[in-house]
């Protein structure tokens, strides 16, 4: 296991013991900060089947997490690295900014891979006490 898994695979310890002691209120809008780039750590990690639970139920209603993994999981581009870089909230409702570095196999480069970052807009949702991404 290499350093960055080894190191994620704590940090998921953590907030695991965090939240089974109740120390993490799931529905304070800070937890949308935390919620949008665990997300995006799974899709990185190629574990779609895991970021799948951070949609809303309404669209898990709609797709099913083996044809959303699958889906995900093969696609061309690479993302690399997520971080948080702001959100605005209105009540159960939050549009959160999320730096994304992604790499992608140039055609015609001779198979040579370009980097690149953007700011990926995503809006989050309250539900039940819980926050989960709805997708466009």
């Amino acid at each position: 296991m290499n350093i960055e898994m080894r190191h994620l695979a704590h940090l998921a310890l953590g907030a695991l013991l965090l939240m089974a002691s109740g120390c993490v209120d799931k529905s304070n809008p800070d937890m949308v900060d935390k919620r949008s780039i665990e997300r995006w750590n799974y899709l990185i990690a190629h574990e779609a089947e895991k970021a799948y639970d951070y949609f809303t139920p309404g669209y898990r209603a709609t797709q099913t997490r083996e044809k959303y993994a699958a889906a995900m999981n093969n696609r061309p581009i690479q993302w690399t690295a997520a971080s948080f870089k702001d959100k605005t909230c209105d009540g159960d409702r939050c549009i959160v900014g999320v730096n994304v570095r992604y790499s992608v196999t140039a055609p015609g480069m001779g198979g040579r891979k370009v980097e690149s970052e953007s700011v990926q807009s995503e809006i989050w949702i309250r539900v039940d006490g819980q926050w989960y991404f709805l997708p466009n």
